[in-house]
Order: C-alpha cells, then sequence, then structure tokens
C-alpha cells in the first residue's frame, strides 16, 4: 500500500464525549489507531482542540467570567495537562511526540511559515508524531487562526499531506439537520463546496468546543483547493482513522481540486513580484534546467538585491537570461556568504544551517522564455 501523509483533527466534543472531563479511554483507542498507521510505515499528524476544557478539568471546574484573559489562562494550564496525556498514551506504543503551538501569524509570515514547515518535516522524518494546537495561551482574536478546524487545514498543507481527516460527532455534512430532521440524508462526495452546502451547515451546539459543520467547510475548501482530499466523519465509528486510510468511504469526502506540487508552483510565478536574483554558473543551470535538480549554494555566483528567507527570487544564467523562479531557503545575507561553497560547509559557515539547498526543486519553476 502506498505510505500517506495523514493530518487528523480531533475537537473537544471527540476528546471529552460531550462531557465535562477528558474521554481518555476514547483517546487511548483513536491513538491506538494512529499508533497501527504508523507501524505501517504512514506519517501521522494529530491537531488536538481541548487545552481550555483540560484546564477547566485540572482545576476543578472554576466559575469564571468568559473573558479572553480567563480562556488564556485555562488554556495555558491545559496545554501542558493534554501533551503529558498524548505522550502517555503514545507512550504505551513506544512512540514520540512532539508539541508545537501555532497562531495565524506563525501561517501568514513567510519565514515563520518555513520554519513551522521545517520543523513539522523534521518530526515526521524522525518518526515522531507532532500534535498541533492553536497557540491560546497568547493568541487574540486577530490573529487566531479562529478555530483547530481551519489549523487543521493549514497543517494539513504545512506537511504535504494526502488526506485530512475532520472527526466530529456528527456523520458527515447531510441535506439537513438530522438531529431535528428525520428525513436528512447524508452527503456521502462533495466536488465542489457551494452557497448551497455552506447554508446546509449549522454552528456548534456542543457548548464545549467552538468549531461547527460551517468551520469544516471552510477547511475543507482550503485544504482542497490545495490537493488535500478531506473527509468529515464521527469520532465514535469503530476503527474509522484506519479505514479512511484504507480507503474506505465514510462520512463525507471532499476530493482534492489540485495537485498540490503545481499549486505551489503557480503561486510563485503568480504571487508577490521577485525580491532578488541569484546568478548561477553553467554546470547549475544544466542541473536546473535538464536534471530537474535543486539550486545548490556552489553553483551560485552572484547574489543581488535584498530579499529575505521564503521569498521569491529569479534564477539567471552567467549571460542574464532568466531560468527560474523559486522560494529561497536563506536570506541574501546569508547566500552571499555561502555562495560558491559545498553544502557541508553551510553550518560551518553560517553557525546554523536550513537544509543543504538554497532552493529546493519543488519550490522552483522552469522557465520557457523570458519573463519579465
Amino acid at each position: 500500500m502506498e505510505k500517506k501523509t495523514l493530518v487528523v483533527k480531533l475537537g473537544t466534543s471527540i476528546l471529552t464525549g460531550g462531557t465535562r472531563r477528558i474521554d481518555r479511554a476514547h483517546m487511548v483507542e483513536l491513538v491506538r489507531q494512529l499508533a497501527q498507521l504508523h507501524r505501517e510505515g504512514h506519517h501521522v499528524v494529530v491537531v488536538t482542540s481541548g487545552a481550555i476544557a483540560a484546564g477547566r478539568e485540572l482545576l476543578g471546574h472554576p466559575a469564571l467570567a468568559p473573558t479572553m484573559p480567563n480562556k488564556q489562562m485555562l488554556a495555558a494550564v491545559g496545554q501542558s495537562h493534554l501533551i503529558q496525556i498524548w505522550q502517555r498514551l503514545f507512550d504505551i506504543y513506544q512512540l514520540h511526540v512532539g508539541q508545537m503551538l501555532l497562531t495565524r501569524a506563525d501561517l501568514e509570515d513567510r519565514e515563520r511559515y518555513l520554519n513551522a514547515r521545517d520543523t513539522l518535516n523534521a518530526l515526521l522524518s524522525h518518526r515522531i508524531i507532532p500534535v498541533i494546537n492553536e497557540n491560546d495561551a497568547v493568541a487574540t482574536t486577530e490573529i487566531k487562526v479562529g478555530d483547530n478546524d481551519n489549523l487543521s487545514a493549514r497543517a494539513a498543507i504545512l506537511a504535504d499531506a494526502d488526506l485530512l481527516i475532520l472527526l466530529t460527532d456528527q456523520q458527515g455534512l447531510f441535506t439537513a439537520d438530522p438531529r431535528s430532521n428525520p428525513d436528512a440524508r447524508l452527503i456521502e462526495e462533495v466536488h465542489e463546496i457551494t452557497d448551497e452546502l455552506r447554508a446546509l451547515a449549522g454552528d456548534s451546539v456542543s457548548g464545549l468546543g467552538t468549531g461547527g459543520m460551517a468551520t469544516k467547510l471552510q477547511a475543507a475548501d482550503v485544504a482542497t483547493r490545495s490537493g488535500i482530499e478531506v473527509v468529515i466523519a464521527s469520532g465514535k465509528t469503530p476503527e474509522l482513522i484506519g479505514r479512511l486510510a484504507h480507503g474506505e468511504r465514510i462520512g463525507t469526502r471532499f476530493t482534492a481540486q489540485a495537485n498540490p506540487l503545481e499549486s505551489r508552483k503557480s503561486w510563485i510565478l503568480a504571487g508577490p513580484p521577485p525580491h532578488g536574483e541569484l546568478v548561477v554558473d553553467d554546470g547549475a543551470a544544466r542541473a536546473v534546467q535538464s536534471k530537474g535538480s535543486s539550486l545548490l549554494p556552489k553553483g551560485i555566483s552572484q547574489v543581488c538585491g535584498t530579499f529575505e528567507r521564503g521569498d521569491v527570487v529569479r534564477v539567471l544564467s552567467s549571460q542574464g537570461k532568466e531560468l527560474a523562479r523559486g522560494i529561497c531557503r536563506y536570506n541574501a545575507t546569508d547566500l552571499q556568504r555561502i555562495a560558491g561553497k559545498h553544502s557541508d560547509e553551510i553550518e560551518s559557515c553560517l553557525g546554523y544551517g536550513y537544509g543543504p539547498v538554497a532552493i529546493h526543486r519543488d519550490d522552483l519553476v522552469l522557465l520557457k522564455g523570458d519573463t519579465q
């Protein structure tokens, strides 16, 4: 079976079972399923809600005004409690977890986005389970992603995931509210998210979390546009995660709208204008154009302009012809110091490193003609 990268989002209602306490019995069942997929060679990412609920439980459910500082206080207490639970449960299967706390600011700033992506990829490459949550202890209304459904979509993009699973207390998206309409039918597959579908989505009714079906549709829209398949399904369905990973049709499945690599490369061409230029030698030009190689610092002969890590730059031949555009792994100052050097000299030269390439081939778009 083809190895996949899966992002599984667990809402507060799933983690608590609709009660005021964290449902550890259900969590260990979910961890068992995730551990099985991990043993099969798949990459697994967990996006978890529940920090505020965990904080309330740990403090004995104090009567607090629903102010932002109180919520942040509960999240600060609950985050460490929640990650300890995850660690203990995954430890049953001799698996390590790594916590990532993110805000919208981390994902909208290009350099911080790349740092988050590098951290996530490093965890996965070392077979560590990333456990991601919004950093509610410091986030404000202006910088919050808004809910962990939308956070999970962005985490799936960070991980170049194949599948995003949104677990909820409903079986999926219905033609009407199944709690009040006995004629409501499950929508098994969605190829396009329309205004009619959005009208079907309701708000959270558990009172325990912030996400409803509307935010799950938003997340599905973001993920599918980036080439990621999405499923909304009930977290109570037996063996659900493994069955979905193996292609079984359960819940509501949203088909991917684009190839994620091509989507990223389209952004490079259609996005912000280039911030600088890298002139490369003839050997690097041939490797990039004919072999589909990444651009290494060794092949760079000149660095022009001022740009930051994560900015788009033009790649020029020694004759000044534009060969490609790409997203730089290093800023202009760093590249000036490592240009012409072998990749294994980067860390000794800079004192740190973001990997052996200046521009990875997945972040590089070749140009067939001159583009000004």
